[in-house]
C-alpha cells in the first residue's frame, strides 16, 4: 500500500477523486487536508467529511488548512461547483468530527514522524504545502513525491494563461516548484482529454448505488459549465487523474521538463511556464504528464465506484 496524504478543495472533481481514493486498497490515506479554493474553507472541510461519510469512511481524519492564499485575495470557482461546492446534490450534514489540529501542523507532524517517505496528492491550490515547506523545510526528505493537479502547457481555464489552482495561489505554487521536491504535474492539457461523456455518465448511473447516484448527479451539473464554455462532450475530471496515477501510473505518459510559475505579471499571473524544448537550458524539475488512457481511466473509476 502507498501511504498518501490528500490535500484538496472539494469541489465536484475533488469529491470524485476522494471517492476513487477511498475505494482503492492500493492507497493508505493517512489524512485529508482541505484548503480554500473552489469554495471557501468552511465548505471544503465540510464537503470532504460529507464525501467520506457517503463512502462509509467516517473513520477518516479530515483537517482544515489555510483559509486564503499567501498574498492574494481568495478567488473561488463557485460559478462552476455551486455555492456549496457540491452542486447537484444535497448531502446530509457530516457527523464525523473535523480534527482540531490545523492542516499544516498535521502535514508537518505526520511527515516528520514518518518512518518512510509519504506521497502527497494535491488537488487544489498549494497553500498548505507551501506554508509547511516554509515552516519546516526538514520535511522535504520525508516526501516521496508530490502528484498535483494544476497548470497547463497551453491555454488556461481561469485566464488565457493560467489554470485555476495556480492562479488562486501562484506564490504557493512557486514555492513548491522551486523546493526541489519530486513533482508530477497533471495539467489541463491532459485532464481536458479525460471527459465524462453522456455514455460514461450513464455507466456511472447504472451502478445504481447511493455513491454512484450521487456522483452522477454532481457530474451532470458540473459538466454543464464545461459543455457550454468549451464545447466539450462532458466534464473533464481534473483531480481524479491524480488519484488514478497513484493507482495505475501506466495509464499516463509524460516527460521530465522545467516548469516555472509566473508571480509578477497580472497579465499572466499563475501561468505554468513549461519549457518543452529546453529553450531556457534549465534542468527539468517536474515530470509533466502529457497523455492519458481515458478509456482505462474510466474503466478504473467505474469499477471502483461500484465497490463503494
Amino acid at each position: 500500500m502507498k501511504k498518501i496524504i490528500i490535500d484538496c478543495d472539494p469541489g465536484v472533481d475533488d469529491a470524485i477523486a476522494l471517492l476513487l481514493a477511498l475505494a482503492s486498497p492500493e492507497l493508505e490515506i493517512l489524512g485529508i487536508v482541505t484548503v480554500a479554493g473552489n469554495v471557501s474553507l468552511s465548505f471544503t472541510e465540510k464537503n470532504a467529511r460529507k464525501i467520506c461519510e457517503l463512502a462509509n469512511r467516517g473513520d477518516m481524519k479530515v483537517y482544515a488548512g489555510c483559509p486564503r492564499p499567501i498574498l492574494r485575495s481568495l478567488e473561488t470557482a463557485r460559478h462552476v461547483h455551486g455555492e456549496t461546492g457540491l452542486q447537484g446534490v444535497d448531502l446530509p450534514e457530516p457527523q464525523m468530527p473535523l480534527q482540531r489540529q490545523h492542516g499544516v501542523e498535521f502535514l508537518i507532524e505526520t511527515l516528520l514522524q514518518a518512518s518512510e517517505p509519504i506521497t502527497l496528492a494535491t488537488l487544489g491550490p498549494l497553500t498548505n504545502l507551501a506554508i509547511a515547506l516554509i515552516q519546516a523545510p526538514q520535511i522535504i526528505p520525508k516526501i516521496q513525491e508530490v502528484v498535483l493537479m494544476g497548470g497547463a502547457t497551453g491555454q488556461g481555464n481561469v485566464t488565457a494563461s493560467a489554470e485555476f489552482n495556480f492562479y488562486v495561489d501562484p506564490h504557493a505554487a512557486h514555492i513548491v516548484f522551486t523546493s526541489g521536491l519530486p513533482l508530477t504535474l497533471m495539467g489541463l492539457d491532459v485532464t481536458h482529454k479525460v471527459l465524462t461523456t453522456p455514455e460514461r455518465l450513464q455507466q456511472i448511473r447504472a451502478i445504481a448505488s447511493p455513491v454512484s447516484t450521487t456522483a452522477a448527479a454532481m457530474l451532470a451539473h458540473y459538466g454543464a459549465y464545461d459543455v457550454e464554455k468549451y464545447g466539450m462532450l462532458g466534464s473533464p475530471l481534473h483531480d481524479p487523474c491524480v488519484i488514478a496515477y497513484l493507482i495505475q501510473p501506466e495509464l499516463f505518459l509524460g516527460r521530465n521538463l522545467h516548469v516555472a510559475i509566473e508571480t509578477t505579471s497580472e497579465l499572466t499571473m499563475g501561468r505554468s511556464v513549461v519549457d518543452l524544448w529546453q529553450a531556457g537550458q534549465q534542468a527539468p524539475n517536474v515530470h509533466v504528464i502529457q497523455q492519458a488512457d481515458d478509456e482505462g481511466f474510466y474503466s478504473l473509476l467505474i469499477q471502483r465506484l461500484s465497490e463503494l
